[in-house]
């Protein structure tokens, strides 16, 4: 099994520059940031971006802290189908296009997909990375608001969902590393 942790960060909630990043537990991760947006949004991003740098059979866990990004990627996906991505109130579903792009990237993983809920800042060793890195894409994103920033760091090989420019960057003992921009 694959085990993922998200984590998503915001440093003005609603509106200011966000970060999101994936932790693998055997290794590889992932950050990246844009000037804008929320808490919640860098949240879905995070787990986004984790589902797109694992593709295949194997079943794969992912972790989080937001109910919320949870939630909206799994359970409430059904209802809001049926109500024609509609709250069970009526409301239209909020950040519903990347919620889209979430489970279109589900159905199209040929493994399972299951989420499990931690609580953050408590320890827990792999959200504490998954934040760290978000936090600093965040920043990265706030210093630089002109880009859409993604930083890359693996331990193996990472299959790219699209084709973007690489720049080398810092090499940590045993891994890799680049650093991207994307515009």
């Amino acid at each position: 099994m694959i085990m993922v942790s998200t984590d998503g960060s915001c440093l003005r909630n609603p509106g200011g520059p966000i970060g999101w990043a994936w932790v693998n537990h055997t290794g590889s991760s992932a950050s990246a940031g844009a000037a804008t947006g929320t808490n919640q949004i860098a949240e879905l991003r995070a787990i986004l971006a984790a589902l797109i740098a694992h593709p295949g059979t194997e079943p794969l866990l992912i972790e989080s802290d937001s109910q919320y990004a949870i939630k909206c990627s799994s359970e409430w996906l059904a209802g809001w189908k049926k109500r024609g991505w509609r709250t069970a109130g009526g409301a239209p579903v909020r950040n519903l296009e990347l919620i889209r792009e979430i489970d279109d990237a589900i159905s199209k993983r040929s493994g399972p997909v299951r989420f499990r809920w931690v609580r953050g800042h408590v320890g827990n060793y792999f959200n504490e990375q998954a934040d760290a890195l978000a936090g600093d894409a965040a920043r990265a994103a706030a210093a630089d608001l002109t880009a859409t920033t993604q930083t890359i760091t693996a331990a193996e090989t990472i299959t790219a969902a699209e084709t973007i420019a690489a720049e080398p960057g810092p090499t940590e003992a045993g891994t890799e590393s680049a650093a991207m921009t994307l515009f």
